[in-house]
């Protein structure tokens, strides 16, 4: 248990930046699950640079999560077209 008063005052503020990153990583899942034309794609594209912009995921994961988005809507793209 935290003893001095700023010890306790870092205890509440990560319980609440906690909260607020879960509820942002939260969203860019749904923003992820949700993508699957090219305006939710733009959606989940915007949704993942501001959670890296916040420093929640790495720019890399960021990269990577956008590449295979991209990827899946062009492949599916493809196939439907076929």
């Amino acid at each position: 248990m935290p003893r001095t008063q700023s010890a306790k005052k870092k205890v509440r503020i990560d319980l609440k930046r906690r909260r607020i990153n879960r509820w942002r990583i939260r969203l860019l899942r749904q923003a992820i699950k949700n993508a699957r034309d090219e305006a939710s794609l733009r959606l989940a594209f915007k949704q993942i640079d501001k959670t890296t912009k916040r420093g929640i995921i790495h720019r890399r994961k960021a990269a990577r999560l956008k590449s295979r988005l991209a990827s899946a809507l062009a492949q599916q793209a493809e196939s439907s077209t076929k």
